[in-house]
């Protein structure tokens, strides 16, 4: 399953080269309530086989965070979907996401047969991020910037990458923000050109009514959105998922843990133009 990148003189070269490495590539961002399932290590590594190695796993564990805060005596706070981190609260999700859930996840992949590697958005600086401009949200950052030198050198050598979301600041050096890992995984789709972003729910889609929608463009889920239907932990996934699109994403879509290797299921978010094709 290994790809190398060959070592050519020229930009263009170099461009090609990492092209090919991320050809087909498969972004999976997974919620923290997904992560304990016992299929799931086999399913990624289903999929992994399926891509020739070329898959992306980035992690939530938001349970775990507010367990360790709760612990701590703190209360955990969101603004629309996303969690407001203090000071104090740097460490415990660095604890929580880049340590406990990581580790977890890569020892549950390396038991399913992946070479997976686990390394938060702090490693090699994988991830930049930049201070948020909501002050409400406190030590917040949005990605600014995804190291795809190291992931084609991960996957290029055969390795699968479990990401936390836990970033490096761009504008202090050694400083630690928390990045949604919804917004991490569009961000590390968009910028290897995946073929698919698959945000993982502990539910089969966006649900109305009870079942999921098939499909939903920007204007559908902005309704969902503001009506309410679509709250929370899914709000921050549609916002995401436009994102991925408008950044060239081919494909996205939210669902359950049945839907991983089914593109017929889950919900599949659109953009403008291929809504009204």
């Amino acid at each position: 399953m290994s790809t190398p990148v060959p070592p050519r003189g020229t930009v263009a070269d170099a461009h090609d080269a990492l092209h090919e490495v991320f050809r087909g590539a498969v972004v999976v961002k997974l919620g923290g309530r997904t992560q304990g399932d016992p299929a799931l290590p086999g399913a990624l590594a289903r999929l992994w086989r399926a891509t020739d190695g070329r898959l992306v796993v980035v992690h939530g564990g938001g349970d775990a965070v507010s367990e360790l805060q709760r612990a701590r005596g703190l209360t955990p706070e969101f603004v629309g979907g996303r969690r407001v981190t203090t000071d104090a609260d740097v460490d415990i999700i660095r604890m929580a996401l880049s340590g406990l859930a990581n580790k977890q996840l890569v020892s549950a992949l390396f038991g399913a047969g992946v070479a997976a590697v686990g390394l938060s958005g702090e490693d090699g600086v994988l991830l930049e991020a930049a201070p948020t401009a909501d002050a409400r949200l406190g030590r917040v950052g949005e990605p600014a910037r995804v190291n795809v030198a190291l992931l084609a050198l991960l996957l290029g050598a055969g390795y699968c990458p479990v990401v936390s979301p836990v970033s490096a600041s761009s504008a202090e050096r050694g400083v630690a923000l928390n990045v949604n890992g919804d917004d991490a995984a569009a961000a590390v789709a968009a910028a290897l050109g995946a073929a698919e972003l698959f945000f993982m729910a502990d539910v089969p889609g966006v649900l109305v009514d009870g079942a999921p929608v098939a499909a939903l463009d920007p204007d559908g889920a902005a309704a969902l959105v503001r009506a309410g239907t679509a709250g929370g932990g899914m709000a921050a996934k549609l916002d995401a998922a436009q994102t991925a699109l408008a950044r060239g994403v081919a494909r996205v879509r939210i669902g359950d843990l049945a839907a991983l290797p089914d593109p017929s299921r889950g919900t599949a978010l659109v953009a403008a133009a291929a809504a009204t094709a």
